[in-house]
């Protein structure tokens, strides 16, 4: 048995008594005129709430740690993004989403499937994901700002086949264990406390992860809690908001980053982080699931733990244009199999003799301090007043079992968006991105004697790489209302040459408060 700390108990407690009318309040508030603010992403971007951007740098700086105001009418310039606004100046945030994404399936070439296999039949399915934010920052000092952090949350609907037979699935909001129900939980709870190591300040944009509209230059933030890690890892304003942006899972994020996490995508750890103006190194260890995409959590970090570091450079390639370049490592220990030794044993006989199986099967050979480590690369540039690029390249060492996001060894992503300024619609977007996801040679052999993973498992394999296409057009109604359509085409689904392409289609509504 995992040994669990007093204080998870406490907020998994917490987490079952929190009411329904709690997040239909909020689902429903969006839903009457009001003033707004900016748009609130479902995994806001530290460049916006945490870290300074390079070009903030020359700005001249609030002495004596005092907040910098905004100059002359720039507040009339910005435009209206939510359904009610932020009160400037206030020592708290209080903001909300609600995401409904309808994506439909058309019949695709199958000769046979599996368990775990993206069906070949026509299907649609509906999510819904509702996130109530909620921040207070106790004392106005900008040198040593600290946040309060508590944001609750639902996920109801289902995904195509379950979230099955695909590595880079085509919807994020998805919770990969549907039998969790759509009840209220906590999705976040943290203290976020800044060290200010200068007097000069610089502003940015306040937010629910930091509530304070200007930060000290040169600083060090610590964060401790529950959280999800592409809150503040692997972050890229061009593709990492499902909700905006695109929707498949590995082109939001790293798909070979192997991130610690439950099934719904958080965990509890603390964080640390140092940042000058021109570039930023950040550190966090957290805590593993006990089994791969399982809900419980290890609370054992001796045996159990996954480790992150990355460092982050914001310097544009195009003169006075913005960009930026971080590169991530991971390690993770867990209780975690080793794919060569499950299809070793399964061919020699071992395990059929010893448990009756009839394919190779990884969790009957897991250990605990198993290691799994990856590296990843993620940039981002602007290349005009309206055109933004950006790619990705993830690797992870692939013997060692796929334990909490997906099943992805190896993955390069390059895309990019354009503002439709053009055409007379600068809050418009429209976006095109290709994936390319690998596994290594162990993890498929794995799954073409039969092998079933946490998400994939055809029953046998023609293997190939799954590439993925994915198109959207974003269109800004009103306010904080947004609808897209968006187009996915998977080629050789779930890394099978034998099946496919599929193609999905999806529309959703997004609304901000």
């Amino acid at each position: 048995m995992p040994i669990r700390h007093s204080s998870p108990r406490l907020f998994s407690a917490l987490e079952r008594r929190c009411t329904h009318a709690i997040l239909l309040a909020a689902f429903f508030a969006g839903t009457a005129p009001a003033q707004q603010a900016v748009p609130l992403p479902d995994a806001p971007q530290p460049a916006l709430f945490a870290a300074v951007p390079a070009g903030l740098a020359a700005a001249a700086p609030a002495q004596h740690g005092e907040e910098t105001p905004l100059a002359g009418n720039q507040h009339e310039n910005i435009p209206v993004l939510t359904m009610a606004p932020h009160p400037e100046g206030a020592r708290y945030w209080i903001a909300g989403q609600a995401n409904v994404i309808l994506q439909g399936r058309l019949p695709f070439h199958s000769p046979y499937q599996g368990p775990n296999s993206f069906r070949n039949s026509a299907e649609y399915k509906t999510s819904l994901l509702g996130t109530l934010y909620m921040a207070v920052r106790p004392w106005r000092s900008i040198r040593y700002q600290n946040d309060l952090i508590l944001d609750i949350e639902s996920a109801g609907g289902r995904g195509l086949s379950e979230a099955l037979g695909l590595a880079g699935f085509t919807n994020l909001d998805v919770v990969r264990n549907p039998n969790l129900g759509s009840a209220p939980y906590l999705a976040r709870y943290e203290v976020h406390q800044v060290i200010g190591l200068t007097s000069k300040t610089a502003p940015q944009e306040s937010g629910p992860f930091s509530v304070a509209d200007s930060v000290p230059l040169r600083r060090i933030e610590f964060r401790i809690g529950k959280m999800t890690l592409p809150d503040f890892f692997d972050v890229n304003p061009v593709g990492s908001d499902s909700h905006l942006q695109f929707m498949n899972w590995t082109i939001d994020n790293n798909g070979a980053w192997d991130y610690a996490a439950d099934t719904r995508g958080y965990t509890v750890g603390g964080m640390a982080e140092y940042d000058e103006p021109a570039w930023s190194i950040r550190y966090g260890i957290f805590a593993m699931p006990v089994v791969a995409n399982g809900i419980d959590m290890d609370w054992a970090f001796s045996r159990a733990h996954g480790n992150n570091t990355e460092f982050e450079l914001r310097h544009s390639l195009i003169p006075g244009r913005q960009g930026a370049t971080r590169i991530l490592f991971y390690d993770n220990r867990a209780h975690m199999g080793n794919y060569r030794v499950a299809v070793e044993d399964f061919l020699s006989g071992a395990d059929t003799a010893r448990y009756g199986v009839t394919r190779p099967t990884i969790t009957l050979h897991e250990k605990f301090n198993a290691l799994k480590y990856g590296v990843g690369y993620n940039f981002e540039q602007d290349m005009t007043d309206n055109l933004r690029i950006f790619g990705r390249f993830g690797w992870d060492n692939g013997a060692t079992e796929s334990f909490a996001y997906t099943e992805d060894d190896q993955t390069v992503e390059f895309g990019g968006d354009y503002r439709g300024t053009p055409w007379h619609r600068s809050d418009d977007k429209i976006g095109l991105a290709m994936v390319s996801n690998a596994i290594k040679k162990d993890h498929q052999n794995y799954l073409k004697h039969g092998g079933l993973g946490f998400l994939l498992g055809d029953g046998n394999l023609s293997y190939g790489r799954e590439n993925i296409v994915e198109g959207y057009y974003n269109w800004h109604a009103w306010r904080g209302l947004y609808y897209a359509v968006d187009v996915q085409h998977i080629a050789d689904p779930g890394y099978n040459r034998a099946r496919g392409p599929a193609w999905v289609g999806s529309a959703r509504g997004h609304i901000d408060f």
